[in-house]
């Protein structure tokens, strides 16, 4: 009977450590769900704040704000407000991490360009902080020398670019060949035999998806420098 006491109370002190023991990993590991929790908070919507506003909003919540050092074009935030965060609004993070963001440049409406001198058009763009797309150049007796004749925003690409079209003024000696891939070959014909140019339709060939008479190929091709009265070839789809 002794021994089964012993026995039985040797048994008894086992249970009990094995749960003071499962009672204390419990306790750990909720104290540390816990604690995790208590450092988790949720990420605040910056977008349409200024700076100022943003970092004391993120302060607040114990998270730090950096500002990316490119703006972003956005119509729909005025210039120097968040238009974009990462992480995004909603989201669970960490205190003491940083959410970054993005501000607004605004919306830059493209200046009407056209009859300014190439100089003055770089100058008020470069105000503006708008990209020239690129420079397209033509030679004509019809408009003064270095002056834009056309503007056109591209669509592709970021916002806030716009590509020129600049006279070189009128010269006995070369003209740049103008890209015509794509334009109607009758009437691309016309416009260059009006500028003395001898032009002819060289092939028509079946290509799908393009309107029949559209230039398929030229000859030179866009860039190239002509001289007057040089023999341009057109190729057109059927």
């Amino acid at each position: 009977m002794a021994l089964k006491s012993r026995v039985f109370g040797a048994g008894k002190l086992i249970v009990l450590a094995g749960a003071l023991v499962a009672t204390y990993l419990v306790f750990g590991i909720v104290s540390m769900r816990v604690a995790l929790k208590t450092r988790e908070v949720q990420v605040p919507n910056l977008t349409g704040r200024s700076a100022s506003e943003a970092t004391a909003i993120a302060t607040r919540l114990d998270l730090t704000l950096k500002v990316d050092d490119n703006p972003r074009l956005d119509p729909k935030v005025a210039a120097g407000r968040v238009a974009g965060q990462d992480p995004p609004p909603g989201s669970t993070s960490r205190r003491q991490r940083s959410i970054r963001v993005w501000l607004s440049a605004g919306t830059h409406a493209v200046p009407t360009l056209v009859g300014d001198t190439e100089r003055a058009a770089r100058e008020r763009l470069a105000l503006d902080k708008i990209t020239i797309a690129g420079i397209a150049e033509i030679r004509s007796p019809g408009y003064p020398q270095d002056v834009i004749v056309a503007q056109t925003s591209p669509t592709d690409g970021p916002a806030g670019r716009v590509a020129l079209l600049v006279n070189r003024g009128d010269s006995d000696t070369s003209y740049v060949m103008p890209d015509l891939v794509g334009v109607a070959g009758d009437r691309a014909a016309e416009i260059l035999r009006g500028q003395g140019f001898r032009v002819a339709v060289v092939a028509s060939n079946p290509y799908p998806g393009v309107p029949a008479g559209a230039v398929l190929r030229q000859t030179p091709q866009a860039g190239f420098q002509v001289m007057p009265s040089a023999a341009i070839s057109l190729e057109v789809s059927q």
